[in-house]
């Protein structure tokens, strides 16, 4: 007689089994958290934070200039001094020599005691560049822009607003237009969200600027007396990680922050357009780079010396040469982004050498352009012989005749 099954052994089993393999998948998964870097810290909501009572505003990724959020971020708008980055970057591009100094001009004086954002200079008075740059972005001193102005200019503001305009144009900025060196109220000078992370971007390439913006308090000379200027961008004080940009209050434009921060190898810019009061820009901009540093988190998109294409060469039938990125293209990006890489190569040329860029590979996350890095050939490549063009017309023609056998039978 065969012996009945010990039912309550086997159930007994079978809860044992299931413990030991809830046990292993949860060990398993605590090896992939800790072999991905150990315990990451959480990330924000997916959804950027409500930003209300502003007209615009924007947040990037510094790095790559990545767009990540915004709202009306390419709505023209007036901007006030937040316009004098880009007088800063047209008189850093200009290359002028930062030491030579600059006499302060009738027109320049005018505007001490009839705008707000001043530094008190005086006609005839003699300042070095390097000083009215400060003396510009520290404490928005429109009379020290003014006076950088006529000297970039060849001695004409018009001409100095003329070459803001360009460069605005070389840099892609379609949404901004340029009529006062500082930002004065007028219908013809304004910029975007969007816009104005680009162009803070571009300033803060250059290391003078990044100094400059990151300054509390400095004092700067003229030829007979000091005057100690101080930082209108709150952050520098209230928000460690804060590196800068610029302030920018007017009527018209009400009130504007472009501000920058870095922590733990992530840096972003967020542009508050239009706030309601001039303590909210600064609320507003600390919550959007707070959400950044929560959210975001940098990648490698593209390595240097990875192959991202293979170039079949001219004349040769199965052979190709590896195309390898020339440069690192790295970006904050949101862990559920879209990351596409787009490959372009044109006709290869009959020879090549090692490191000889025959393409170019472009990122975009979640439709964005994030950068994009030149592609070179990993290894030369010599012309092809006579020899190799006779055999690769023959397997051309070849494949040509056998197409057309094959359409006549099964077509």
């Amino acid at each position: 007689m065969r012996p009945r099954p010990n039912f309550t052994k086997i159930t007994t089993m079978l809860i044992v089994f299931t413990i030991m393999l809830v046990t292993l998948s949860g060990a398993a998964v605590g090896a992939q958290g800790t072999a991905s870097g150990g315990q990451a810290a959480p990330r924000a909501a997916a959804e950027p934070p409500e930003i209300d009572d502003v007209q615009a505003w924007a947040l990037t990724d510094q790095e790559s200039g990545l767009y990540l959020a915004g709202e009306n971020a390419d709505e023209q708008l007036p901007i006030g001094s937040v316009t004098k980055i880009m007088s800063a970057l047209v008189v850093l591009e200009e290359g002028v020599d930062l030491d030579q100094e600059v006499p302060i001009s009738e027109q320049a004086e005018s505007y001490v005691g009839n705008t707000y954002s001043n530094v008190g200079l005086i006609l005839g008075e003699r300042v070095t560049v390097r000083d009215l740059l400060a003396a510009s972005l520290i404490p928005s001193g429109t009379d020290a822009v003014y006076a950088l102005a006529e000297h970039v200019g060849g001695g004409s503001v018009e001409n100095f607003v003329g070459m803001m305009n360009d460069q605005a144009a070389a840099m892609g900025l379609t949404n901004t237009n340029f009529e006062t060196p500082a930002g004065l109220d007028t219908n013809a000078n304004y910029s975007s969200a969007r816009d104005l992370a680009a162009l803070a971007r571009a300033a803060l390439q250059y290391p003078l600027f990044a100094e400059i913006v990151d300054t509390r308090d400095a004092t700067i000379s003229t030829q007979n007396r000091e005057i100690e200027i101080h930082n209108t961008n709150q952050l520098l004080t209230t928000y460690p990680p804060a590196t800068g940009v610029k302030t920018g209050t007017t009527p018209q434009a009400g009130a504007n922050l472009v501000a920058s921060a870095e922590a733990n190898g992530e840096s972003y810019i967020s542009v508050i357009i239009g706030a309601e009061d001039s303590d909210a820009r600064f609320r507003d901009s600390q919550v959007l780079l707070e959400y950044a540093f929560g959210r975001y988190e940098p990648r490698s998109l593209v390595s240097q010396g990875e192959v991202y294409e293979e170039l079949p060469l001219p004349y040769r039938r199965g052979e190709s040469v590896e195309l390898t990125a020339a440069q690192d293209v790295n970006a904050s990006v949101d862990p559920n982004s879209e990351i596409e890489r787009r490959v372009t190569t044109p006709e290869p040329p009959p020879s090549a050498e090692a490191g000889q860029e025959l393409g170019e590979v472009e990122v975009l996350v979640d439709g964005e352009s994030a950068g994009r890095s030149p592609l070179a050939a990993r290894e030369g490549y010599e012309e092809a012989s006579l020899w190799d063009m006779a055999w690769y017309g023959v397997g051309s023609a070849w494949d040509w005749v056998w197409s057309s056998v094959t359409d006549l039978i099964f077509g």
